[in-house]
């Protein structure tokens, strides 16, 4: 669905690109750096509100940046020779990097026309349909679009084994999580919480939802990373890193 403010956001996506390549045609120095691609840029294009949301070279947004710096310091540890389920694969530096470090790699989305990525499967997060198999659970900005997070949580905790990790990434603002009704409209959803089908918008209390299902929780804040590192990098965004206990009482 295309909407008004969605055609601001390319529009402005489009011209900060455009400005970053005449930039360094013209000789600009590039001075940042992107963890996703290990490419030198001149700076990051904007996307929205966000100034310096994507590189210029692989496209990778802030969150993604994120994840391959904590993967690189080891702050974030890739199961290797494990299964990863990677839902909504179209972060391409993670991609590759789950392809290297899994025995199996199952990416996978309610829609896998959607992915160039070959083999993704179709699989509903309200019945994943698997038992103690994954070593790693991957979502980034998927939480938001689920009809019922609660149950999701619950089929996530049961597709880990004991000891797997779910590593957990949602539009956040600074106020509790807020559900919308459903009669909320397509536009009143895009008003409320940013996109016309995300059906909730999710506050820090994210946190208490996912311990609700059974999790352990950690954050991993980019504003927690060394502060030269998130201006070289523009790092952002906060990764909920839930573990199921390796002892179930």
């Amino acid at each position: 669905m295309i909407t008004a403010q969605r055609a601001m956001k390319a529009a402005g996506k489009y011209m900060s690109r455009g400005a970053l390549a005449a930039r360094a045609r013209l000789g600009a120095r590039a001075r940042r750096l992107c963890p996703a691609c290990a490419g030198s840029v001149v700076g990051f294009f904007r996307y929205g509100d966000n100034r310096e949301w994507g590189c210029p070279a692989c496209g990778a947004s802030p969150r993604e940046r994120l994840v391959n710096y904590l993967i690189a310091r080891g702050q974030l540890t890739l199961p290797r020779g494990g299964s990863v389920l990677h839902m909504a694969p179209n972060e391409a530096s993670l991609v590759r990097r789950f392809q290297a470090a899994a025995g199996e790699y199952v990416p996978a989305d309610i829609d896998p026309s959607r992915y160039a990525v070959p083999g993704v499967r179709q699989v509903d997060l309200m019945e994943i349909g698997a038992a103690n198999r994954f070593d790693l659970f991957y979502a980034s900005h998927v939480m938001e679009h689920v009809p019922d997070d609660a149950h999701v949580l619950r089929q996530i905790f049961a597709a880990l084994k004991p000891g797997g990790e779910a590593w957990l990434i949602v539009p956040l603002w600074d106020a509790p999580t807020e559900d919308g009704a459903p009669a909320m409209t397509a536009r009143e959803r895009e008003r409320r919480f940013g996109q016309w089908d995300h059906v909730r918008q999710y506050g820090l209390d994210f946190a208490d939802r996912i311990r609700a299902a059974g999790f352990e929780v950690d954050l991993l804040r980019a504003g927690d990373c060394a502060a030269d590192d998130v201006a070289l990098m523009a790092l952002d965004d906060i990764i909920f890193r839930a573990r199921k206990p390796t002892a179930q009482g």
